[in-house]
């Protein structure tokens, strides 16, 4: 991706966090395929620097976080290329990151936008966001995801009214549906995000992983699967300097010292 024109994805490190901006907002930050090429270039970035352990994602401006696809883009799409699903595979990987990822939403989170955002492990909403999926509106549907992430935080009801109406739904229904964590002003959103970043790196960075993909994959476990899964990871950390570290400095009523083990691999 030599000719990738970075500036559609901006990056700024804020210590150990890496704050990844979605800068299109003439067109309100929407994902056309050189802003896909962006992200997927910074997520390459991000993923091999190890002075990077936290990634917040947001969009430019006031006005919108993400607000969907290119609609020109879409328009010319042939049924190959829908079958392609080039941006579900880029949400696939933010997904199942190894590093957590955090959301920071301001204004419209709509379609991909939308998608984009339930691909992160947490989500903060300004109190200026909107949510919703357009595409059936449009003669299609979500298909980066959203038909897949959305009813596990919220629930098959409440996913099949957003998506087969259409209608949008702010900050403060959002949070009480779950689907996001934090509401707040929006000239606090940036804080509250990299809050929450300092929050899960003052964790055992191993402990945080394999909590990450013991929840993330138990959904397409059974129990009894996901049960197995959960006390496997257990079981590596109960043998892990990461877990030595964390009781010791509990017992001696100290802040654990986590630095020496980031990078750790189960």
């Amino acid at each position: 991706m030599s000719d990738v024109d970075l500036d559609l994805v901006l990056r700024e490190d804020e210590n150990t966090t890496a704050i990844l901006t979605i800068n299109k907002p003439d067109s309100l930050n929407s994902l056309s395929a050189a802003v896909q090429d962006a992200l997927e270039a910074r997520l390459d970035e991000v993923e091999a620097d190890d002075a990077i352990n936290t990634i917040v994602i947001t969009g430019a401006g006031e006005k919108a976080f993400v607000a969907g696809a290119d609609i020109g883009e879409l328009a010319k799409r042939s049924p190959i290329e829908a079958l392609g699903a080039r941006l579900q595979r880029l949400f696939e990987r933010l997904a199942t990151f190894p590093k957590p990822t955090i959301a920071a939403v301001n204004g419209f989170s709509l379609g991909g936008g939308l998608e984009l955002a339930l691909a992160c492990d947490v989500r903060v909403a300004s109190t200026t966001a909107k949510f919703g999926f357009p595409e059936t509106g449009l003669g299609i549907l979500p298909s980066a995801g959203g038909t897949q992430r959305l009813p596990e935080l919220v629930g098959v009801g409440l996913a099949l009214d957003l998506i087969i109406t259409g209608r949008k739904i702010d900050a403060d229904e959002a949070r009480t549906a779950q689907l996001v964590t934090y509401v707040v002003e929006p000239e606090e959103l940036r804080f509250q995000a990299l809050k929450v970043a300092e929050r899960i790196e003052r964790k055992g960075p191993l402990a945080v992983r394999l909590a990450r993909e013991a929840v993330k994959r138990g959904f397409s476990l059974d129990h009894d699967t996901g049960f197995a899964l959960e006390r496997i990871a257990q079981t590596v950390l109960f043998h892990s300097p990461e877990k030595e570290e964390g009781t010791r400095a509990f017992g001696e009523k100290r802040h654990p010292d986590y630095s020496e083990h980031r990078g750790d691999r189960p």
